[in-house]
């Protein structure tokens, strides 16, 4: 019952990417077909919702749930990391029509064959797990 305000925060976040047809397949292929600026727009919104709440816990020391201190570190810049990582993840992104947010909400939808591409998600989260010593980081 702790994180109950979890699950609902979350099934709010699901009943509004469905509104928004952010779940859309098609609304994706409008997006990489540079058809509409509906998707850009709820991506920019994202972007600039997540700067505003950086800034927010930075500027009034805004803790974690457990009570410590949110820390931001700062990532090394490299083309080759950010090249790979983006180039999987879209080619993912395109293959299923799906980031991670609207997987959750596909399969709170009923659409059960999105378990597969979700078990993909972990398979490769996993697998990076494993092999991230090895990477150029």
């Amino acid at each position: 019952m702790r994180y109950i305000r979890f699950l609902l925060i979350g099934v709010f976040f699901g009943i509004i990417m469905t509104k928004a047809q952010v779940i859309s397949w098609f609304r994706i292929y409008e997006m990489f077909r540079f058809d509409a600026f509906h998707m850009y727009g709820i991506i920019g919104s994202a972007v600039l919702l997540g700067v505003i709440g950086v800034a927010l816990i930075q500027r009034f020391g805004i803790k974690s749930t457990e009570g410590m201190p949110i820390a931001f570190s700062p990532k090394s810049m490299s083309i080759a990391r950010y090249l790979f990582g983006g180039t999987i993840f879209g080619l993912g992104w395109a293959m299923t029509g799906a980031c991670p947010g609207p997987m959750y909400t596909l399969i709170g939808g009923g659409f059960s064959v999105v378990l597969v591409v979700l078990a993909s998600a972990l398979l490769g989260t996993f697998t990076y797990g494993l092999i991230r010593k090895k990477l150029p980081h």
